[in-house]
């Protein structure tokens, strides 16, 4: 027997379900939804279908949220399961659970994992979800101040031949920050010290710039540079990662997350909301440490999430009136919204 857990907002479906006046969560329905949610309901059905087709499993569904009961029960009358499930000859639980249910999770930054900066802050690899581009100019002779330079085709974290690689990505998954990085350091001064690299061990914190001293040593040496290209893929996307300006914030974002937690239970939302309001500033008025548009609206999500039931009253309602005139000033003086804000706008 298997066990899939299929979280529909992944696929695209993360959609506000009918309010007030229409039917209730237990109540919808395929047919309550909008054209294109129902549209995309369908899609995802047939392609769930094909999976446990491939796979020959006759699936016994469970679901947790409105969306995933409708995904559910789409799914068991669907004519193609129906009859794939009498000739299926493996079992699978499959539960589907709404993502909405967990948004503290999706938009909380959770501990000290190196790997999830990483994921966070560098650029996607194009056509990829889940890999990020890795500059390489730094391995070359070229000289640009160019970021975004695209000569050099990127590097990334995907290394699947490269054995030391996957052992470093594994630690940058496991173990703490600290830990992670003085990995890195390990696993290339043992790099260089197998290709004979005039390197020289530094004990004590490792920073990006004693990683970026250690790299140069593999530049000019094509050899080294082919055998160990996996490797210094991941030490570039730490180094990147560590500088990077949004790195600072995570932090920031993290440190707020565990007072909130801390004090949510004896403070009330409104002073919660209260201590929020001075940090939303507008565009001419932030600094590279100040939180933008997008981070509040994240920050806020956070809170209603774990917050759980709020007490209405007007004290909550004059705090939040606040919030939402100081955050719609900072949206209108954006000089150049970001594509959520626009889509949001």
């Amino acid at each position: 027997s298997a066990e899939l857990c299929l979280l529909p907002a992944l696929t695209g479906l993360l959609q506000p379900l009918p309010g007030p006046g229409g039917p209730g969560p237990a109540e919808v329905g395929l047919g309550a939804l909008p054209a294109e949610l129902r549209a995309a309901v369908r899609a995802l059905v047939g392609d769930l279908d094909a999976l446990f087709t491939a796979l020959g499993l006759r699936e016994e569904s469970f679901a947790v949220g409105a969306l995933s009961r409708v995904i559910a029960a789409e799914l068991a009358s669907y004519a193609p399961a129906r009859n794939r499930r009498r000739m299926a000859t493996n079992k699978a639980s499959v539960v589907f659970v709404d993502r909405t249910l967990d948004l503290a999770g999706a938009v909380g930054h959770h501990g000290d994992n190196l790997a999830e900066k990483i994921l966070s802050v560098l650029p996607k690899l194009p056509g990829h979800k889940t890999d990020v581009m890795v500059n390489m100019v730094e391995l070359t002779a070229l000289q640009t101040t160019d970021e975004t330079c695209s000569i050099i085709a990127p590097g990334c974290l995907a290394q699947p031949n490269d054995p030391a690689a996957k052992a470093l990505w594994e630690s940058f998954m496991n173990l703490k920050q600290k830990e992670a990085v003085m990995e890195a350091r390990r696993h290339l001064v043992e790099a260089a010290s197998r290709e004979n690299l005039p390197i020289k061990m530094s004990m004590g914190e490792v920073t990006p710039e004693q990683l970026s001293s250690y790299i140069q040593l593999f530049k000019n040496n094509l050899k080294a540079l082919e055998n160990h290209c996996g490797l210094l893929q991941l030490v570039l996307a730490t180094v990147q990662t560590l500088k990077h300006p949004q790195t600072s914030k995570w932090d920031n974002f993290l440190a707020f997350e565990r007072l909130l937690l801390q004090t949510i239970g004896e403070s009330e939302m409104p002073s919660v909301l209260n201590q929020l309001l001075p940090m939303i500033k507008s565009y001419n008025k932030r600094t590279k440490d100040d939180y933008t548009c997008e981070d509040f609206l994240i920050l806020l999500v956070y809170m209603y999430s774990v917050v759980g039931e709020i007490k209405s009253g007007k004290e909550l309602d004059a705090a939040e009136e606040e919030v939402k005139k100081a955050l719609v000033k900072a949206i209108c003086d954006e000089p150049e919204p970001s594509p959520v804000l626009r889509k949001i706008t």
